[in-house]
């Protein structure tokens, strides 16, 4: 079995996030998963840090990789 990746896009993109969805998630479930996710932590946190989101998702089984940004395609 392939491993998916989810990216989380942010308007700086040295903030950009790369995590492994773990396999028990379809795309489409992972997708609406980590939204819901994220958007408790900001709700409940209006000071949140990445580190918080993280937690919460490695709580659910997202694994965060690291990965380098490469160069612009256009």
């Amino acid at each position: 079995m392939t491993d998916s990746f989810m990216i989380l896009p942010a308007g700086d993109n040295m903030e950009t996030r790369l995590v492994r969805i773990p396999p028990d998630f379809e795309q489409h479930e992972a997708y609406r998963h980590v939204t819901g996710l994220i958007a408790n932590v900001e709700e409940n946190d209006p000071d949140y840090t990445w580190e918080d989101i993280e937690a919460v998702l490695e709580e659910h089984g997202f694994e965060p990789v690291e990965f380098i940004l490469g160069p612009t395609l256009n």
